[in-house]
């Protein structure tokens, strides 16, 4: 039988869900670690639920945690075998979030944190219905010369990255950006000078105006690679 993420959730402020958000941890943490964003991200998302599912597995370097696969260095060969092989669950999860709520595929927004990131840009941009829009902070794109022929729509994307991250640098940021404008993305991208392998608070605000702008339609004729917000 396969497993079913679960994971703490956030109802939304005003009552039904209109939207949907969820919040995808990285790397031997768990679904506590990233649904602490949801209340900083409310005001602005009255009618948004959000859910942070904890990754399937039990995480093999930090068992107290979960992976979304097992991880022995940043080997793009490694990185592609293990999204391919988690996504089926968490397209599972996401399908039956939206079915509970009621809520047609589009009214979803997916965040991923590290290889939570990995996670989101690898099921979003394949999944049947396309979301709202992706965010990843301190992330990488797996798969990139996939995407073209898998790539099933164009949501806008948005990647968040600390000038001095040493777990993932911010080069794979600027390696995905590449990829995803190359092959037709809008995605927009902030650099957090100072921070390392986190989210700061104005990674915080951007991502928030992000979602909010996305699930407006604000994104909906844009493509290529810009730095947001435009200095």
């Amino acid at each position: 039988m396969a497993t079913m993420l679960s994971g703490p959730g956030m109802p939304p402020q005003s009552g039904k869900a209109e939207q949907l958000v969820v919040l995808c941890h990285g790397y031997g943490s768990d679904g506590n670690d990233l649904i602490g964003l949801a209340p900083h991200w409310q005001r602005a998302l009255p009618g948004a639920a959000f859910i942070a599912p904890n990754a399937p597995e039990r995480c093999q370097m930090s068992p107290g945690g979960y992976q979304w696969f097992p991880l022995t260095r940043l080997d793009p060969a490694e990185l592609g075998r293990g999204v391919e092989a988690a996504a089926p669950l968490l397209n599972a999860f996401l399908d039956a979030e939206l079915e509970r709520r009621g809520l047609d595929g589009s009214k979803l927004v997916l965040v991923g944190f590290s290889q939570g990131t990995m996670m989101a840009l690898h099921t979003g941009l394949r999944r049947t219905v396309p979301p709202a829009a992706i965010i990843g902070f301190s992330g990488a794109l797996a798969l990139p010369e996939k995407l073209a022929a898998e790539a099933t729509g164009h949501p806008p994307i948005l990647m968040i990255h600390g000038e001095q991250d040493n777990v993932l640098p911010a080069a794979r940021m600027f390696e995905a950006v590449m990829a995803l404008a190359g092959a037709g993305f809008a995605v927009r991208w902030h650099l957090s000078h100072g921070l390392g392998h986190g989210i700061d608070p104005d990674g915080l605000e951007i991502g928030g105006r992000f979602i909010a702008d996305a699930f407006r339609g604000a994104f909906r004729t844009a493509r290529g690679g810009e730095r947001w917000p435009r200095a």
